[in-house]
């Protein structure tokens, strides 16, 4: 079992937790000062207060909250972050506003989700040739 190591850059920042049992993401909460507005079609980066140690072969992925996505409007900018093994600097969250009304996110909110997935990684190998498929190269929209 993996384990992840969270240090707290701000006494006031929020340990992330599991909703349930069966969540696969951790919540992440907004550590600020005063509360932060994302006007519509904005972007604001919303710091949490802390920062994560994840072992080797392993990678913490940002994903966005579907409740505060569909509800609100809020998203995450990047649609999803990419936290590598051995970053150690304060874990935070690029919110944009894609409804048409400001949104005031508060010190303490649940703001996006953090999961931990292993990672491969593999030989890359430069070639000439790749093996053949019955789909070949069709793209966008090849499949029906």
């Amino acid at each position: 079992m993996s384990e992840i190591k969270i240090k707290k850059l701000n006494e006031n920042a929020i340990i992330p937790t599991r909703a349930t049992n069966g969540s696969a993401g951790l919540d992440l909460y907004a550590c600020l000062d005063s509360s932060e507005t994302i006007l519509p079609s904005e972007t604001k980066l919303i710091k949490t207060g802390i920062a994560i140690s994840i072992e080797k072969d392993f990678v913490a992925y940002v994903y966005a909250r579907s409740g505060l996505a569909v509800k609100k409007g809020i998203t995450l900018a990047n649609c999803v972050g990419v936290i590598d093994s051995d970053y150690r600097g304060e874990v935070c969250v690029a919110l944009h506003n894609i409804s048409k009304e400001a949104y005031e996110v508060k010190n303490g909110e649940r703001i996006a989700q953090l999961v931990i997935q292993k990672v491969e990684y593999p030989t890359i190998i430069e070639t000439e040739n790749l093996d053949e498929t019955k789909r070949g190269e069709g793209g966008f929209g090849s499949t029906g």
